[in-house]
């Protein structure tokens, strides 16, 4: 199995592609905005001519209104890659989102279900708060959180208080992983800062020529709960500002570059830190020639086991 990852803007659809082409194969999306139906245009996700004659499986398959998290992807992932290697076909997992990747590599911890009472009340807590009733509780959980980090804050503190044993403890025993059954293939994408981040700044402006407005519009028409991560992916928030007439559209554009940049700065940060010391990482900047000669590099490798 191929593995092309990296940040946003990095190349990794074209090059699935390219690989795609030169021997039997199917691309399934690891990009968690990217399943969504409604987010077309602002998760990038390739079009009919952008794949370029290969199959593509878990891409835009998942309605706006769900929330897809990380062990529903892995489970769907598994599946294709099952599907795909049964069909005899190279399963080129592609994209960008590292919890996702890693939930399917390394499993899942078998975290019992969250009593919601016990829940509801943990996220309700002011996120200063929550971290101090950790400190307590979890000490060693919240010594290595940011008092800031609501999210992470609340899914200890809620842990440790509904099944008695710190989330730590859960995370050390994963279930469901499948690195040890497949032969992996593995290729980063790092390349240059600044001409990535001249990309993500050019693509998002391009998103909104391309009519990203009109993909906002239609998915606030449909009043879904702000908190789902379709109403929560880059250039929604911003979009949907202006669209009200709290924003400029240049104002608009602004914000969506940044926030898509700050997102591939912690991206390449993740990739950088995160994964395995022997995993092929490339620090060039992709083109037309280079494309075609890494893909004929994983193609040779995929078949020389």
């Amino acid at each position: 199995m191929a593995l092309i990852a990296g940040p946003t803007a990095s190349g990794k659809s074209a090059l699935a592609v390219r690989l795609g082409q030169t021997m039997p194969s199917v691309v399934i999306n690891a990009d968690s905005m990217q399943v969504y139906a409604d987010l077309h245009i602002l998760s990038a996700r390739p079009g009919k001519a952008e794949m370029g004659g290969v199959p593509h499986a878990l891409f835009g398959h998942i309605d706006g209104a769900d929330a897809c998290s990380a062990a529903r992807w892995a489970a769907e992932a598994r599946n294709e890659i099952a599907k795909a290697h049964a069909a005899g076909l190279l399963p080129i997992l592609c994209g960008g989102t590292g919890l996702y990747l890693r939930t399917l590599l390394d499993g899942i911890a078998p975290v019992p279900d969250i009593d919601p009472v016990i829940r509801a009340a943990a996220r309700a807590l002011p996120v200063l708060e929550a971290h101090q009733a950790l400190t307590r509780e979890d000490p060693a959980a919240a010594e290595k959180l940011s008092p800031n980090d609501t999210t992470r804050v609340a899914r200890a503190l809620e842990t440790i208080r509904s099944t008695g044993k710190p989330l730590a403890t859960w995370q050390a025993d994963r279930i469901g992983g499948i690195a040890d059954a497949i032969d992996l293939v593995p290729l980063i994408l790092l390349p240059p800062r600044d001409w990535l981040f001249e990309r993500i700044e050019r693509r998002f402006a391009q998103m909104v020529d391309q009519g990203a407005e009109n993909e906002v519009r239609t998915l606030l028409a449909r009043h879904l709960d702000p908190a789902l991560p379709a109403m929560r992916a880059i250039g929604v928030p911003e979009i949907a500002a202006f669209l009200k007439g709290d924003l400029s559209r240049a104002a608009m554009i602004e914000r969506g570059m940044i926030a898509t940049r700050q997102y591939g700065k912690r991206q390449y940060t993740w990739f950088s830190r995160q994964t395995p010391s022997d995993w092929n990482c490339r620090k060039t900047q992709l083109s037309d020639s280079n494309l075609d000669e890494l893909a004929i590099i994983l193609r040779d490798t995929v078949l020389t086991g």
